[in-house]
């Protein structure tokens, strides 16, 4: 493969010890592993000590785009990073996916990826223009929020530059810390404490005169047409998923004239990312978890106001990452409501949940390690271990053991993706929307909301397509949840490598085609456009398992114990579902044709589900007893090279 389509053609490594810069070419694995996720995991494999602890010198930080980055229309230009985390339990190599332009200026600055090892002995920044980087000396930045960061190094270099930076959270090492990049985007795994470590604040980026060429640009034109109208018209916000969590914010935003429409670079159609302005005139991010994880707590206390959107914003400038300050915001309020701490005692204004000095007082004290914040910021789990037995069961039922935050679309309601949660380090939200997404779609057919159309057809075509067969999407039975999980994690890992948008791709159910199913082939059609590299969904899908299977490979070399640790929550075993907040509190899904099945009361059936683990070892070619990889099975997917380093954890 040649670099000059879809590619810069090099990636930027960092020795922060040694103060020295090197560029590696892209193209010694852009065959192998495509981009993005791909990129990372063998970069990560090839250089990282598994002893290495996040806050190691050892442990490489990559910030790493994919070869649709910088191309408009195709919802192409996020970006990862990658990396040994402290936010998960034990210690993983992980992932956070961002949106926003960061990554495509990467891109046209003449990167594919940037590397960063080692730490430093001073506050320091990197600069990237005309294809160049500098070390520079981040000393009057440090302290500093990341938003505040960010104004000042576009003070310093120009408005046009794109910016990803640490807040003070990040410099004192609280594990939930993360980094905010242009547009707030933000990124979870404790990667901003990593960056800290390393005393890295920032990464500024100029565009420069780089362009992302394509192989066929005539081609890649109706295609991107194409897809425009397969999406015309389409908007997320407030129809099927995002409608779902709209409902506990109490005021129609869609209407609200504080909100306004904001999209990533290369976007296709919008989602929910918008900017909300405040009454004082401030703008920031307005978009999932980020919009609704105080709004419930601010309209608790009164009326509707702005509190919600300055607690987004303060955890942005301070580093912190929301759905983890969601676990932490419950968990002391059941404590304190439990009477197992006091205000006295933690000093935060408990009493005063949902008010701007709560939140104000929580962040600052997380963020700086200040009294009792120096409990909460090695994360929730951590700090009920602190309190003891009263406090740690206020966890139970409902926090996800490995990353310390709230447990999103869990398998008791839906089947398939308790698969998804034994075999990756952290929630993997795109493979969990991959299941949730078309559900709630159906859920809004059922209702007859009005232009609902994934109805029990469409669902049942659509997961023939895309999962492997009808058993996929039927709620009342365990059969097709394994082939159906190998689908789209194999699927999801070829987006992760192009680093295609999550709430554009895949394009499985739309509404402007005859049967308003998608067309599986249209990844494959996209890549091959942009890089000239003719690929059918078959191969790119071999890649995607070729990359999951690493990344399985670099677990098992951290110390995951295969089958052993391949374990749910025991909660997910022996405890109901609960009734579900929001529009849908039966936990309603799609049973066998016809039919709904209301999954509230559900346990995960634990012989089950072992069965069906079974079947899922051996779809993939891993042994049965042990679920450790096979070497032939490495061999077929073309990682042979990695054998040798797992030192007999292979069967």
């Amino acid at each position: 493969m040649t670099n000059k389509y879809g590619y810069a053609g090099k990636i930027l490594k960092v020795d922060l010890s040694e103060g020295s810069l090197e560029d590696l070419p892209t193209v010694e694995i852009a065959d192998r592993f495509i981009g993005g996720r791909g990129f990372a995991a063998k970069i990560y494999w090839d250089g990282e000590s598994s002893e290495a602890k996040a806050y190691d010198p050892q442990n490489r930080l990559i910030f790493v785009n994919g070869p649709l980055a910088g191309f408009a229309g195709l919802a192409g230009s996020r970006w990862q990073v990658c990396g040994k985390s402290p936010g998960i339990t034990p210690e993983f190599f992980s992932y956070a996916n961002f949106g926003g332009s960061w990554g495509a200026w990467l891109k046209f600055a003449g990167y594919d990826g940037v590397v960063i090892e080692g730490n430093s002995d001073k506050p320091v920044y990197l600069l990237i223009q005309n294809g160049k980087a500098e070390i520079k000396d981040a000393s009057s930045l440090w302290g500093k929020g990341a938003l505040a960061t960010r104004e000042m190094l576009k003070g310093l270099h120009g408005k046009g530059i794109r910016v990803a930076a640490m807040g003070p959270a990040g410099e004192n090492l609280a594990v939930m810390a993360n980094i905010i990049a242009e547009d707030d985007s933000s990124g979870s795994c404790g990667f901003g404490a990593v960056m800290g470590a390393k005393r890295l604040k920032a990464i500024a980026v100029a565009a420069g005169d780089k362009k992302a060429v394509a192989a066929h640009p005539e081609k890649l034109h109706e295609l991107v047409q194409y897809i425009r109208g397969l999406k015309k018209g389409s908007r997320f916000i407030f129809s099927g998923p995002h409608r779902m969590w709209s409902s506990y914010v109490p005021e129609n935003l869609a209407l609200n004239p504080k909100l306004k429409k904001s999209v990533c670079y290369g976007c296709i159609s919008g989602c929910t990312r918008a900017t909300y302005q405040a009454e004082n005139g401030l703008k920031g991010k307005y978009l999932c978890v980020a919009a609704v994880f105080y709004a419930d707590p601010s309209k608790k206390l009164g009326e509707w106001n702005d509190v919600h959107f300055h607690a987004s914003r303060l955890c942005n400038d301070y580093g912190l990452d929301v759905f983890s300050m969601a676990a932490i915001i419950g968990w002391l309020q059941k404590c304190y409501h439990a009477g197992i701490i006091t205000e006295e005692q933690v000093e935060i204004p408990l009493s005063k949940m949902g008010s701007l000095e709560f939140i104000e007082t929580l962040v600052k004290m997380i963020a700086l390690r200040q009294g009792f914040g120096d409990v909460l910021s090695q994360g929730v789990i951590q700090a009920a271990d602190a309190l003891g037995s009263a406090a740690q069961e206020q966890l139970q039922n409902w926090v996800y053991h490995r990353t310390g935050g709230p447990y999103p679309y869990e398998p008791r309601k839906f089947i398939t993706t308790g698969l998804s949660f034994i075999t990756e380090p952290r929630a993997s939200m795109p493979q969990l929307h991959e299941v949730v997404f078309p559900t709630h779609l159906w859920w809004d057919w059922c209702n007859k909301i009005e232009g609902a159309y994934v109805s029990d057809d469409v669902l049942r075509s659509l997961s023939r397509k895309f999962f492997g067969g009808e058993d996929a999407l039927d709620f009342s039975t365990y059969e097709g949840k394994a082939l159906a999980a190998k689908h789209i994690q194999d699927r999801v890992y070829v987006k992760e490598c192009l680093n295609l948008c999550d709430f554009a791709w895949p394009m499985m159910d739309v509404k402007h085609s005859r049967d308003h199913v998608g067309d599986r082939t249209l990844p494959s059609k996209v890549f091959s456009a942009v890089t000239g590299k003719d690929m059918g969904v078959e191969e790119l899908d071999k890649i995607g398992e070729r990359v999951f299977n690493l990344q399985r490979a670099l677990l098992i070399r951290e110390g995951h114990q295969g089958r052993k640790d391949d374990i749910l929550p025991e909660f997910d075993h022996t405890v109901p579902l609960p009734k579900a907040p929001g529009l849908n509190p039966k936990s309603s899904l799609p049973g066998k044709k016809g039919e709904i099945v209301y999954r509230e009361g559900a346990v995960v059936d634990r012989e089950k589900f072992e069965k069906m683990k079974d079947e899922y070892y051996q779809l993939r070619g891993w042994d049965l007893t042990t679920g450790l990889q096979k070497k032939e099975t490495l061999q077929n997917l073309g990682l042979e090279d990695i054998i040798e380093q797992l030192q007999g954890k292979v069967s």
